[in-house]
């Protein structure tokens, strides 16, 4: 039997989905391999593409004052676009890079919209939004109550294995702290945890 693709599998942890309304999505889907530290949208310009990735790891980040702050990581497998941009077709106000060589698979506006006809798209659509949100509203919370310290620790609780793969530059600067404050919470937590 034939593997089941791993947009579809996705789409299943919110939704169950016909082979005939399947057909209808996969056939837009192009497939994309992206080299490690691409930019796949830059600030400015208007994301015309929701992706799904199956490989890789992405940073979303905005400049700001000749900074470069990160915003938030996207591990696999997930969807992601610069969601203002995409839904108005208005210019980014952030841009997103490939921290790893990447597998993309990619899928125009006009596609997507085309798609509202399918009551599974349109569930998978709406759930997806909603968890997003979610997510979005508690890394504003999180920032706006929590030291740089204990949203390491929470990091290093949740997701310990993007820990690994993230440059410690763009986990500061996600942090909101410079690289040398990162470095001695990073000392202070690991004396704690021995």
């Amino acid at each position: 039997m034939k593997s089941m693709h791993p947009f579809r599998q996705f789409i299943h942890n919110y939704t169950m989905i016909s082979d005939a309304e399947w057909a209808n999505i996969e056939k837009y889907l192009v497939r994309m391999e992206v080299k490690k530290e691409t930019i796949i949208l830059e600030e400015g310009k208007i994301c015309r593409h929701l992706y799904f990735l199956e490989s890789g790891l992405l940073r979303f980040f905005i400049l700001k004052n000749g900074n470069d702050i990160t915003k938030y990581f996207t591990d696999i497998p997930y969807c992601f676009t610069s969601i203002q941009s995409f839904e108005a077709q208005i210019p980014a106000k952030e841009s997103i890079e490939t921290l790893e060589d990447t597998v993309l698979w990619a899928m125009t506006s006009e596609n997507v919209r085309s798609l509202f006809n399918l009551p599974s798209w349109n569930t998978f659509a709406r759930k997806l939004i909603q968890e997003v949100q979610t997510y979005t509203d508690e890394i504003l919370e999180e920032m706006q109550t929590e030291t740089a310290e204990n949203r390491y620790k929470k990091m290093l609780f949740e997701h310990d294995p993007l820990l690994q793969r993230v440059p410690l530059k763009h986990i500061a600067s996600y942090l909101g702290i410079a690289p040398q404050s990162l470095s001695r919470i990073r000392k202070s937590t690991m004396t704690k945890r021995t």
